[in-house]
């Protein structure tokens, strides 16, 4: 029986979950286990560089990653011997990834890492899940410092809104509300001209799928090439239209349409995943270390409530960040949609994952107004309790960064604070679903909202500048809180308990994009 317990590695059930009973011993399931970094202090030097805004380190290559800093043959040879002596099967091994993914039963995956997994019921359905800590032997202590998958609860949700409409949403009706294409937008924050030729956008997906007919309708209504879209399985995740514009295929068009009408040139490769732990880490590590596609930025639009994370996988995540950073790869996550609480009801505030990593560009939401070919007014996206509001606020779990340093919290209640820790959002733009963007999903027009629209938008400038200039704009968020003047600062709304005022604030971050002012922020 093992004996180490994994630090970080605790479960609790979801709340309302209550156990059914032993999980099938005869169900075979897959488990990602995460290695320890070779010369894991170099890489931290390197990587505090990088979060200081010191750009005297070149990126690496994913070649020069994975032999300075993935993980070391002796250990992946550990985990292989190990998995011999339970009968598990070594299904994937990927040095940069630092992950070897086992496969096994359950009764072999219990007796290997002393859980006891049981059937979950909850309000939303059923997982199969474990309580407390994982247990590791000796021989892998301190070697793996995550083990997922074991848990196949859902993890993320999409921070997706669509506005509420009575059939085939005409564009561009005289309605009380707005909605704008993402050219318009594009346009409307001053984004250089260009397509992004030649760069590649990583869109990470936990299900539905995309049609290519629609595609082909959007982009030829938009008068945009139609770009080069790819998908790519993670974990046996597929390209899978389930048919509903409200479920998950709301969330993947978004995110192709947005990205591919402002960057048409670029190739967009779509990562779909299972919705686990072990499925999204895999699914961001797959397009971090591609070597085939290269991605320059990702796109997340998925995310949860830190407390719904175990610390392993929230550090495990952060650290495939930091890979992206010392490879020059942009990852932009949204902020989530649904205020200060991030839809937690303990009455605490909450910050959304993945976008609290430090080495994120966490996007928050706007409501836009314009007139012709100028904004007229931008506020804090937020329609009140249970319609949606931008996330943002204050970590619990990440360490204040050095390029937040001496930043203020303003509370909605009047006050300030010195931020102590991560605070979320860095940046904004267009996400109130009554200013929302025009999409198409399963065959209808729609308009779609909220903060997974604003990563996509974000990723689409990034490769925008990335042509420009043609090398990676890599981790920006230092250079940009340094130039918040590239930003237009949003200074009116709140998000729940938090306020905007004038810079940085817990709603907005430093203020929406000026494109122009950007590329040469970055």
């Amino acid at each position: 029986m093992p004996k180490n317990p994994l630090l970080g590695s605790e479960r609790a059930p979801l709340p309302g979950a209550r156990a059914a009973g032993k999980a099938d011993p005869a169900e075979r399931l897959e488990v990602t286990l995460v290695l320890r970094h070779r010369q894991y202090d170099e890489l931290q030097q390197r990587v505090r560089k990088i979060a200081a805004g010191d750009n005297s380190e070149r990126h690496l290559t994913h070649e020069e990653y994975a032999r300075q800093f993935g993980a070391d043959p002796t250990d992946v040879q550990a985990v292989r011997q190990f998995a011999s002596q339970h009968g598990l099967a070594v299904v994937e091994e990927h040095q940069g990834r630092r992950a070897v993914v086992l496969s096994g039963t359950v009764a072999q995956f219990n007796d290997a890492f002393g859980v006891d997994l049981q059937q979950f019921e909850h309000p939303g359905g059923s997982y199969r899940g474990r309580t407390g800590a994982i247990q590791l032997p000796d021989e892998l202590h301190g070697v793996v410092t995550a083990v997922l998958g074991l848990d196949n609860r859902p993890q993320a949700r999409p921070h997706f809104r669509t506005r509420p409409t009575h059939g085939n949403v005409q564009w561009h009706s005289a309605a009380a509300s707005t909605s704008f294409t993402p050219t318009q937008l594009a346009a409307l924050y001053n984004f250089p001209a260009g397509t992004g030729q030649g760069e590649c956008i990583a869109i990470i997906e936990l299900g539905g799928g995309y049609r290519t007919t629609d595609l082909q309708r959007y982009f030829a209504a938009l008068q945009v090439s139609q770009p080069t879209v790819l998908a790519a399985s993670v974990d046996h995740g597929k390209n899978r239209a389930t048919g509903s514009a409200n479920g998950p295929d709301g969330e993947v068009m978004l995110d192709i349409e947005v990205a591919g009408a402002i960057a048409p040139g670029a190739k967009i490769v779509v990562y779909f995943a299972p919705n686990t732990d072990a499925g999204f880490l895999d699914a961001i590590t797959a397009a971090i270390h591609d070597t085939t596609n290269k991605p320059s930025v990702i796109s997340i639009s998925w995310g949860g409530p830190e407390s719904n994370w175990t610390q392993q996988a929230m550090t495990a995540f952060d650290q495939a960040f930091q890979a992206a950073a010392a490879m020059g790869i942009t990852v932009c996550a949204a902020a989530g949609d649904d205020g200060s609480s991030d839809g937690v009801g303990d009455g605490a505030d909450h910050v959304d994952f993945p976008a609290s990593s430090p080495f994120c560009l966490a996007c928050g939401g706007t409501n836009l107004q314009a007139s012709g070919s100028s904004i007229t007014q931008e506020t804090v996206w937020n329609n009140g309790p249970n319609n949606g509001a931008t996330g943002g606020g204050v970590s619990g779990f990440f360490a204040l960064p050095p390029y937040q340093e001496g930043l203020q919290v303003t509370r909605t209640g009047g006050g300030t604070q010195a931020l102590a820790m991560r605070g979320v959002p860095d940046v904004c733009g267009d996400a109130d679903p009554q200013t929302g963007y025009e999409v198409r999903v399963d065959g209808q027009n729609t308009v779609i909202g909220g903060t997974s629209a604003v990563a996509p938008l974000w990723a689409g400038l990034i490769a925008r500048i990335n042509a420009a200039k043609a090398r990676r704009a890599g981790f920006i968020n230092p250079h940009l809180y340094v130039n918040a003047t590239a930003l237009h600062d949003i200074t009116n709304g709140n998000n729940g308990d938090f306020a905007a005022a004038t810079g940085w604030d817990a709603c907005t971050g430093l203020g929406s994009p000026n494109g122009q002012k950007v590329a040469d922020a970055v």
